[in-house]
């Protein structure tokens, strides 16, 4: 439990990471959140409120689009995450990058990888989120319970994963994310 940390990162730094160079797409970071919380290792995210300009009633991870102040996608993903929750940058031990992903929006995301301290006081944006979900990694890590549905995405048959977790429905890009972290740092297959 406690060397999860080197885990992820020996992971993430250890191999090419993919990036995608489309000019078209507007580019985006989200930072999945992790943390120890009674012996396990968890991961935050968040229900975001039915008043927002996209993603409506939608479980997701904090983030969003990349800004001309932001130094870099990391950057971004922590201002957002900051604006979103309240956790503050430098309070996140970023472990590493996921692959970018293209989003139906039109956004290349930058999944970013850190480590947040726990217990936290989250100051929660209430126009942009209605709640904060903390969700223990293992129920993710357990393939039953995970949906696989093929869908048509620009033109192509893609797998669209589901976890059910207690009243929350993650599905889409954010279980897409879910399930690349998974791969890569700890051997669950997609």
């Amino acid at each position: 439990m406690a060397d999860f940390r080197e885990l992820i990162k020996s992971k993430l730094t250890t191999r090419q990471r993919v990036a995608i160079a489309d000019i078209d797409g507007t580019p985006a970071g989200v930072l999945i959140p992790l943390f120890a919380k009674g012996g396990k290792v968890h991961v935050l995210l968040t229900l975001r409120t039915n008043t927002v300009a996209s993603h409506k009633g939608q479980i997701s991870f904090p983030g969003g689009g990349f800004e001309a102040g932001d130094a870099d996608i990391c950057a971004t993903a922590l201002r957002e995450t900051f604006e979103e929750v309240g956790i503050e940058p430098a309070s996140v031990e970023v472990l590493g990058e996921l692959d970018d992903v293209m989003a139906v929006s039109n956004h290349v995301v930058t999944p970013v990888v850190g480590v947040i301290p726990f217990p936290y006081r989250y100051k929660i944006s209430t126009e942009e989120i209605e709640e904060v979900i903390e969700v223990p990694l293992e129920f993710f890590m357990d393939t039953r319970n995970c949906r696989i549905e093929q869908r048509s995405y620009r033109g192509k048959e893609v797998p669209v994963y589901f976890y059910q977790y207690g009243k929350h429905n993650v599905w889409g890009l954010t279980a897409y994310i879910l399930r690349e972290f998974l791969e890569i740092c700890y051997g669950v297959e997609k």
